[in-house]
């Protein structure tokens, strides 16, 4: 099937009111100008940082605990990163099949909260979101626009002086159980079709809708320029970018 006959089938099934969740990436945010880097944030391709650790390492639980200083250093290389960035065509399309559609879910990898800007509620951050954040000592919580207001010490609660951090998911930590337990409600439910959205899908919590949803007789799309862990078990692909991919089927959706 070429790229139109597929879209055009997809836009018809759509306009028939199916539950859909997209399964998204840093792919998805490549047009906004953030990189598609595997690592937290989709930043980071793996390689050492200047102070002779692996990134992974860095970017760690325990590493926050023992040296909360050079995370930070890092954390705040994500968040300049994302700093600025805007929806992109794919974000706008997938927000205003939210508001179309009865039943629309986003399950993201990403940290740059993009999806929420653009409009989506129903949106599962896995990672979490680096404009979140916490103090893991007493609790406190509070949400920014981007970190232009710190100093360039390591941010403290306000409230105890402990080292706050921002919501997201660090390596060798555990995912947020209220998202994990969401995602199997959500799952539980079923889809009628579920899109793979720029992402490698390394992750088995993020290959698995399209395996259950394979399983249970829905429709699997995977929108991705090159290859993922299920580009051999999706039923069909659009080998383009993100927002290009989504912009045709929004086109043809009127949106």
């Amino acid at each position: 099937m070429t790229d139109d006959a597929l879209l055009d089938d997809l836009a018809r099934r759509i306009e028939g009111e199916p539950s859909i969740l997209f399964v998204t990436g840093a792919g998805v945010s490549a047009d906004s100008g953030l990189p598609t880097y595997r690592g937290v944030g989709g930043l980071y391709d793996g390689e050492g940082v200047e102070e002779g650790v692996p990134i992974e390492v860095a970017l760690s639980g325990p590493m926050f605990r023992k040296n909360p200083d050079l995370t930070w250093k890092y954390i705040r290389q994500i968040e300049s990163a994302c700093r600025g960035a805007t929806p992109n065509r794919g974000h706008e399309v997938i927000a205003a099949l939210g508001e179309r559609l009865s039943r629309v879910v986003v399950l993201t990898q990403n940290v740059d909260g993009l999806h929420r800007v653009a409009g989506s509620d129903d949106v599962i951050e896995i990672h979490g979101n680096v404009h979140e954040l916490s103090c893991p000592f007493c609790g406190w919580r509070n949400r920014v626009r981007d970190y232009s207001h710190f100093g360039p010490d390591t941010p403290e609660c306000g409230e105890c002086f402990s080292v706050i951090r921002p919501r997201v998911v660090l390596f060798g930590e555990m995912l947020p159980e209220e998202a994990v337990e969401r995602l199997e409600t959500e799952l539980a439910r079923g889809f009628d079709i579920v899109f793979s959205v720029g992402t490698t899908s390394v992750f088995p919590y993020i290959a698995a809708p399209i395996y259950r949803v394979n399983r249970a007789g829905g429709v699997t799309v995977e929108i991705n320029p090159g290859e993922s862990e299920v580009s051999h078990d999706v039923q069909h692909r659009l080998r383009r970018g993100a927002a290009d991919a989504l912009g045709a089927l929004g086109d043809r959706l009127g949106i």
